[in-house]
């Protein structure tokens, strides 16, 4: 028996709607849970998007109070992660002494916690010089109380009191000035659990003298991705807000991509026919495209259905939506030949094809992109955007963009369906140009150098001539 089934059968045979209408909340022990499965599978949401229907439908979300109790009402648990795309991000240097890690093979929250450490991202996010690991792992709440507002914002805030229930912290950082309670994710996140940062920061909040800064730390595909949060009111669970955020990415000073290697790549690149058994993508993000690949890459040993990624993969929305957004993006990594299905029957199981395989198991990250952006460019459409992008140093229009497609052929319906279409193209080729060391030169060489040359030019032969 699955989440689902495990807690509809719950709700029915313990009436569980109708008490909290009545009382406000529901209090569930483990032991209760454990009638029909493993209490510890049963509760862990980490994103919204993972909450069984019968707690979606209602508004309903659970958190733990005691080492075997937990509390069931209709409160907001979760809060979003908003992706600021304008942040710079920071190079930082792989240490030569360092053996026992390898910076290309990250493939858990904890490989990425311990790289960050060890290549300075946390001491340079937190700003403290003489940062130590000196907590993590499970361990007790201790005793606190909170009020957590209700996720119709209709009633009042639920009261709610913590005694000794189980915590789990991915890492803690002690520096000169401060202690640094980390939440790690190695995929990309929409919203996240607040709860795995706020009962640990109530826990040493109240133990320690220094200040305790939560951080939610995101890694994939090559980018730490860190947010510092504070919470405003001690006792609110919902006042956290985002005071601080930086992006990082390891460098490698002897392999980059610049835009003569892009230019390589575009003309190195075979052109496929377009395939006519997957739609054309529409799937804004590049970066969830291959995060669907490492979670596919990264625990190769599971079977991977489409409900299993949808609990995986963290979208917003009602849950036929999440649904969509996980056939936009399998869709996607089928058509660039990343994915394959293993069997059209019911359910469809999902894999790497051996392409797929072959560019998550490269060892270096920059080669890893760079076979990225060349299976994008073997796409006729995606290779001829880039390619006029490259050439007026700026970006095409969207209606640009949509007679491109037309040229190319691609039977795709209205112009309304082309436009949308067209955004995906958009995006990935802003993926690309973002991956390019050098492209801020280039850009100010290609828009302030060459109007130049050409006017000069002109003058001389004429504009036919220049043409």
């Amino acid at each position: 028996m699955n989440n689902e089934e495990a807690w509809k059968e719950l709700f029915h045979k313990y009436d569980i709607e109708e008490a909290i209408k009545k009382d406000g909340f529901y209090r569930i022990s483990a032991s209760t849970i454990k009638e029909y499965r493993e209490p510890r599978l049963m509760t862990k949401f980490d994103f919204k998007s993972q909450l069984p229907s019968v707690f979606a439908e209602n508004g309903f979300s659970i958190l733990p109070i005691t080492r075997g109790d937990y509390i069931i009402s209709n409160i907001e648990t979760f809060s979003p992660l908003k992706d600021k795309t304008e942040i710079d991000i920071i190079e930082r240097t792989v240490p030569d002494n360092i053996e026992t890690l390898d910076f290309s093979a990250i493939t858990s929250e904890s490989i990425a916690i311990n790289c960050a450490f060890a290549t300075g991202i946390l001491s340079d996010f937190s700003g403290q010089e003489k940062l130590l690991p000196t907590a993590e792992g499970r361990m007790k709440s201790d005793i606190f109380s909170f009020e957590i507002n209700r996720s119709n914002g209709k009633l009042p805030a639920l009261s709610v009191d913590v005694n000794n229930t189980q915590i789990e912290i991915d890492g803690g950082f002690e520096g000169e000035d401060c202690f640094v309670l980390i939440e790690a994710k190695n995929k990309i996140c929409t919203d996240f659990m607040v709860r795995q940062l706020y009962y640990p920061y109530r826990k040493w909040e109240q133990k320690i003298n220094k200040p305790v800064i939560p951080v939610f730390f995101e890694y994939s595909n090559g980018i730490f991705h860190l947010r510092q949060f504070k919470f405003t009111r001690l006792n609110d669970y919902n006042s956290l807000e985002v005071c601080k955020e930086g992006k990082y990415k390891l460098r490698d000073a002897n392999n980059q991509i610049t835009v003569q290697v892009v230019y390589d790549l575009l003309f190195s690149a075979k052109l496929l026919p377009e395939p006519i058994d997957v739609p054309f993508p529409q799937a804004n993000s590049f970066e969830r495209v291959i995060n669907l690949c490492e979670l596919l890459y990264n625990k190769e040993e599971e079977v991977y259905t489409k409900d299993i990624l949808n609990y995986n993969m963290s979208f917003t929305g009602k849950p036929d939506f999440t649904r969509r957004q996980v056939d936009y993006y399998t869709n996607a990594a089928i058509y660039l030949g990343l994915v394959k299905k293993i069997n059209d029957n019911n359910p469809t199981i999902f894999a790497l094809t051996d392409w797929g395989q072959k560019i998550l198991s490269t060892k270096s990250i920059i080669e890893r992109q760079k076979m990225f952006i060349k299976t994008i460019l073997s796409h006729q459409a995606f290779a001829r955007v880039l390619r006029l992008y490259l050439d007026y140093g700026k970006p095409l229009s969207n209606e640009e963009i949509v007679q491109i497609m037309k040229d190319c052929n691609l039977y795709i319906g209205t112009d309304g369906v082309f436009a949308r279409r067209g955004q995906t193209i958009k995006a990935w080729i802003n993926w690309i140009i973002e991956m390019i060391d050098d492209m801020d030169t280039v850009y100010k060489y290609k828009q302030l150098v060459i109007p130049e040359f050409k006017k000069m030019v002109a003058d001389d032969k004429g504009e036919q001539e220049l043409e």
